[in-house]
């Protein structure tokens, strides 16, 4: 190129675009923005950059003398100044291809150089249609460096000279136009007027010179990272020209995505939605529109990203094209996507939690077995935690068992057909297989889930059930579904499991509150021929006669049988006692000329305890001849059906002997204080009153037994002995059935009456 044909700026991008590598474009900015030879370029190392100044940091280049590649001659180096945006790229590219200090920027020879810069040239003629470009070279690059640093930035030719390594000043002559009339004027005006220092805060520390145009503002902070991209479309949407910036972004070349639409950065459900010429449209009527969505690498993975996109007008104001920039935005996107996936699941363990907190408000709030189904299904289906619940009153073998439901799905109320239609049989009745995994805890190991497809409505259910217990019985199952992709956790199914738990309890508690409150009552007999009951299997094998004189729950699972033995000696008992799992230990209490009276830790199950379990009071149990008889007490709405079909899937070989309804008898207070005192004597009666009154029974005591009997006169052995003897009779009274005629009181230890009073007075 001559000197009147130099390259212009508009060229020179078009070179820069054309440039489909990182060396390609180092290799045209280092001669064309730096000015550098590519006999120089093939002898330059990474470490010949240096930073000269700090703040704002400034870079210049170490240029070795041509030839000297590996830095060995005493020829003098001359130093080039290095702009910052090129400094960064050079970084770049030595971080990419993991060069070190002294490695050099370029290995190959000058000559290969010169033709890199050929092909650059030769492919933006064809690709921009500038036939002039053809014929560019290094030489035209330095001439373009030249011609900018001294006319179009104003710098001191001197400092031009020594950058660009030329020997003499008439080698820049060619690049300085003649001065107009105009340009010598206005070169001689400050003469005319003194020149006003620039204010520091104008422009930082009064430094003079000119300021950095936006395009290379916008170009450095392009070049800063690659992340962001610059892309001209033309009035189509067509890609009209294509930078570095896009390259690193979207992962084209030039020559690959100069030409195609820009529906190619959007996903293939965008673009069958018309997205991309929606959004072109949009901007062309708004002036401009700012979108964020997903894009597509030139490999085909998704990115998220901001995109703005303006219309560009030319002279005329007529349309000519898109300006587009995008942003990388995926690291806040997955952050924010992070938040909200956590708000989510937090919004919905808090809606959990309530349906939870509504149990345990709606078992307080129940009278009865039938309201405490009811309301926990209410509780449960009423929040967005669960889409209905129900529950299974199935004991026995059979699944006839009462069904109480809550809650829609599909639009629709379920009710007992729905369930049977969602759920598999055998999952309803708790079948399952035992978790092989050590780690999973015994609240976790009760909840059963699972998943099932609704054909109907074409959605996908995820199901969790739990049984309802009390000690060794159970009441039936709670079951929950939900839509939930993430639903029962370990912390959910452990809720689960205590509802359960809780549930089973409240079904216990309402039903002995109503056998206590209730006037008529129902009196079952009840015969258990099943040989897993200790006793039952005892009877048999040994012949001997047991006759529960009282039963002492001690914890859930442990009780205490208080029993007359009779035809068989204790030692034979305790001897098999020993061997059974479910005795926890024996002891001989009293030995008299009919039998003995033993005490029998059990842990487990046995008939008489399941039917307190289902809030039956047992009056009587007699176990002889491999059978145990039990007469229980229950409340006139006791469903009988429900308790026996507990009790035969405990002990399957149970039968009902008969059932009859009876009005209970009600002791008034009185009754009980002349009962009590038929049995006490005088001499008791004075020293109970005298040791309660002295403050004998208080903690800590008032008076001692030694005080107390020095008060009455009398000895304090014989003190103990009244008072030992009141105090039984005062206890007998409470529990055992005192005499033909009153009230009797059931060997559970639990009072069947109440005083019209109040509790009986001792």
């Amino acid at each position: 190129m001559t000197a009147e044909a130099a390259l212009s700026a508009r060229e020179y991008e078009i070179l820069l675009d054309a440039a489909e590598t990182y060396r390609e474009v180092l290799v045209v900015r280092c001669c064309g923005d730096v000015g550098l030879r590519p006999a120089e370029l093939a002898s330059l190392t990474v470490g010949d950059v240096e930073q000269v100044r700090i703040d704002p940091p400034r870079y210049v280049v170490r240029v070795p003398p041509v030839g000297d590649r590996n830095h060995t001659t005493n020829a003098q180096h001359r130093t080039a100044y290095l702009p910052t945006d090129v400094e960064q790229e050079i970084r770049r590219y030595a971080r990419s291809n993991g060069l070190s200090a002294d490695d050099q920027l370029f290995d190959v020879t000058p000559r290969r150089l010169q033709m890199l810069v050929t092909e650059v040239a030769t492919r933006a003629a064809d690709r921009f249609d500038r036939p002039a470009l053809a014929d560019t070279s290094s030489s035209d690059l330095r001439q373009y460096f030249a011609r900018r640093s001294l006319v179009d930035h104003d710098i001191n030719p001197r400092a031009v000279k020594a950058a660009g390594g030329w020997q003499s000043f008439e080698a820049l002559e060619s690049y300085l136009p003649e001065p107009s009339d105009t340009a010598l004027v206005d070169a001689f005006e400050a003469v005319e007027r003194p020149s006003t220092p620039r204010p520091a805060g104008a422009g930082g520390s009064g430094r003079t010179g000119r300021p950095m145009s936006d395009d290379s503002v916008v170009r450095l902070l392009l070049a800063a990272s690659d992340r962001y991209a610059l892309v001209r479309l033309d009035e189509e949407g067509y890609v009209e020209r294509w930078n570095r910036s896009a390259a690193a972004l979207f992962g084209y070349r030039a020559g690959e995505i100069v030409g195609t639409h820009v529906s190619a950065f959007y996903t293939d459900e965008a673009v069958d939605s018309g997205v991309p010429e929606r959004t072109l449209s949009m901007a062309l009527e708004e002036s401009g529109t700012e979108q964020e969505g997903w894009r597509v690498h030139s490999d085909g993975s998704r990115f998220r990203a901001t995109e703005v996109i303006s219309p560009l007008r030319d002279d005329r104001g007529r349309h000519d094209g898109y300006a587009v920039f995008v942003r990388d935005s995926s690291a806040q996107h997955e952050v924010l996507e992070s938040v909200r996936a956590e708000r989510d699941e937090l919004r919905r363990a808090v809606s959990v939690g309530e349906r939870y907190r509504a149990v345990t408000a709606a078992v307080l709030e129940a009278t009865d077995h039938e309201a405490v189904e009811a309301m926990v299904c209410e509780a449960l289906a009423a929040g967005a935690g669960y889409a209905f619940s129900w529950i299974d009153r199935t004991t026995g073998a059979d699944r006839e068992g009462r069904r109480t439901t809550s809650g829609d799905h599909g639009g629709s109320e379920v009710d007992a057909a729905t369930i049977e239609r969602l759920v598999p049989a055998e999952w309803v009745d708790g079948e399952r297989e035992s978790p092989d995994d050590d780690s999973v805890s015994e609240s976790e190991s009760a909840v059963a889930v699972t998943t099932v497809m609704d054909e109907q409505h074409g959605d996908e259910l995820t199901l969790a059930s739990v049984p309802l217990t009390y000690g060794d019985t159970t009441y039936g199952r709670l079951s929950v579904a939900t839509a939930r992709p993430d639903a029962f956790s370990a912390d959910e199914q452990q809720w689960l499991a205590t509802a359960g738990r809780q549930i089973g309890y409240a079904i216990t508690a309402v039903r002995r509150r109503n056998l206590l409150l209730s006037d008529r009552v129902v009196e079952l007999d009840v015969r258990c021929q099943d040989a897993t009951s200790f006793f039952v299997d005892v009877s048999q094998r040994l012949g001997c006669r047991f006759e529960l004189e009282s039963l002492v729950p001690i914890s859930e699972s442990t009780q205490l049988y208080y029993l007359r033995l009779e035809d068989a000696p204790p030692a034979e008992v305790f001897d098999l006692a020993a061997d059974d799992p479910g005795i926890d230990d024996c002891r001989l209490l009293e030995t008299d000329p009919d039998g003995w009276r033993i005490e029998v830790v059990v842990e487990g199950s046995s008939p008489a305890r399941t039917l307190t379990e289902y809030g039956l009071t047992v009056l009587e149990a007699i176990t002889e001849d491999g059978a145990t008889t039990i007469t229980a007490e229950a409340a006139a709405e006791t469903n009988v059906r429900t308790v026996l079909e507990g009790l035969r899937s405990a002990f399957p070989s149970s039968t009902l002997l008969g059932k009859r309804e009876t009005e209970r008898t009600v002791q008034t207070a009185r009754e009980f204080r002349d009962g009590l005192e038929e049995r006490l004597t005088e001499r008791q009666v004075t020293a109970l009153r005298a040791a309660y009154f002295g403050g004998y029974y208080d903690w800590p005591r008032e008076s001692t037994a030694e005080e107390v009997a020095d008060a009455m006169g009398i000895s304090s052995p014989t003190l103990h002995n009244h008072l030992r003897k009141g105090q039984h009779e005062l206890l007998r009274t409470f529990f055992d059935v005192p005499s033909e005629g009153q009230t009797r009181e059931n060997v559970s230890g639990e009072r069947t009456s109440e005083t019209s009073s109040g509790s009986p007075s001792t």
